[in-house]
């Protein structure tokens, strides 16, 4: 525990339990409105406490329940025990085919079909 009380800033916890590799990223996406502590847009230096609720809402919808409050960076197998993750399933991820379907080693496309290729994946050069 923290000299704090059991307490520690949002972005602080986040990077000391390895939901963010840096600091600056966790206080970049509490101020971006992408994390929520207890349903609730909070600045990075909100306060954590046992049992509250965090919510991560990009690049996946994640749900975590805070169960402990490192006083420093704390290893991967050990951060995973500090809090309970309560997110919903992601949903499976579909195959998409190639957008034109060339052979392997057919040769440069040529413009019409480039420009097909492009037209199907919106890369539009305009």
């Amino acid at each position: 525990m923290s000299e704090s009380e059991g307490r520690n800033r949002v972005d602080l916890w986040l990077k000391h339990v390895c939901l963010f590799r840096h600091r600056a990223e966790a206080t970049d996406a509490c101020r971006g409105g992408i994390v929520k502590l207890n349903e609730r847009r909070v600045k990075p230096s909100a306060e954590v406490r046992l049992n509250d609720v965090i919510e991560v809402t990009e690049p996946h919808y994640r749900r975590y329940v805070v169960l402990a409050i490192p006083d420093k960076q704390a290893s991967k197998e050990a951060a995973r025990e500090m809090y309970r993750d309560e997110s919903p399933p992601q949903p499976p991820r579909t195959f998409v085919p190639e957008v034109a379907g060339r052979d392997r080693g057919a040769g440069r496309p040529t413009k019409r079909e480039r420009r097909e290729m492009e037209k199907w994946s919106g890369k539009d050069r305009g």
